[in-house]
């Protein structure tokens, strides 16, 4: 006889594998924690296969479940293209959402694949540029909905989160204890002016490894052991490590994850203003 599998915990399923966590996939999910835990437990047992393994404070998943995980995004992307082609389509157009390049993971990905599957005929063009290009996009009315990092929170602004900003070098590596301090940053990096401050201010010399557009370059020159950089706790790449200093270099200050949304822009924009709203109370 032919067994179903239960496409609300398939959901839950994927959200915890995507975010590497229950605590995070049930504030995206908008379910409780223990909700979660009852459709991972609920999916396993239907399957008599173990899906997850703990690692460290989060979840990594096994064989079985890494080839799950392809199949469960398959299907539920079906799932939701049927039901928005086979209801009704009241909003089509498009929303410019725009975010800096260091913190579109882990969230915006998750929040582009709810929108598009409650509001499929939308499309989001995603700006990923630098906080002041995307404050002047969007007070000439060129984006929608943007997100910045900033240490304070300009009118019209709502504040998502609060992290700290952390010094980040290549996996064991020792570019952080020469002197002069090399450092590599963007040219339009909105940190770079005020760690070399405070580098100043602490009587560390540095010099400048790398002052460049790319990020691409940038994480190149890091990975590489060449110089350090700074980013928003949460946001690095698995290439970079934080640096334990023991106070050899400055510490750093708290930044703000800053959302601006246009009030012009109907449901759709405020729809994703609240998913962004949403994925960020789940970090």
């Amino acid at each position: 006889m032919p067994r179903n599998l239960d496409m609300v915990a398939l959901r839950s399923f994927v959200a915890v594998a995507e975010t590497g966590g229950v605590t995070r996939a049930a504030g995206f999910l908008n379910l409780t924690q223990s909700a979660v835990s009852m459709q991972l437990k609920r999916l396993e047992e239907s399957m008599n296969l173990s899906l997850f393994e703990r690692a460290g404070r989060g979840v990594a998943l096994t064989a079985a479940g890494e080839q799950l995980l392809s199949y469960a995004r398959r299907m539920l992307r079906l799932n939701d293209e049927i039901y928005a082609r086979l209801t009704a389509q009241e909003f089509e157009g498009e929303v410019v959402l725009g975010v800096p390049h260091d913190v579109i993971y882990p969230a915006i990905p998750l929040v582009l694949q709810k929108f598009a599957a409650d509001f499929p005929r939308v499309r989001v063009q995603l700006l990923s540029s630098f906080t002041r290009r995307l404050v002047s996009q969007f007070s000439r009315g060129e984006a929608d909905v943007i997100l910045t990092t900033e240490s304070e929170l300009r009118e019209g602004g709502e504040t998502l989160a609060e992290r700290p900003l952390v010094w980040l070098g290549a996996p064991g590596g020792e570019a952080w204890k020469q002197r002069p301090l090399r450092l590599a940053y963007e040219q339009e990096c909105i940190f770079r002016l005020g760690v070399q401050e405070r580098l100043d201010r602490d009587g560390v010399e540095w010099e400048m490894a790398v002052s460049s557009n790319s990020s691409r370059t940038i994480e190149a020159t890091v990975s590489a052991d060449l110089a350090v950089h700074t980013m928003i706790e949460g946001t690095e790449p698995r290439h970079f490590e934080r640096i334990q200093h023991g106070g050899a270099l400055p510490e750093l200050w708290p930044v703000k994850v800053n959302m601006y949304a246009s009030d012009q822009g109907g449901p759709p924009v405020a729809a994703l203003a609240d998913m962004l709203r949403q994925a960020y109370l789940a970090g």
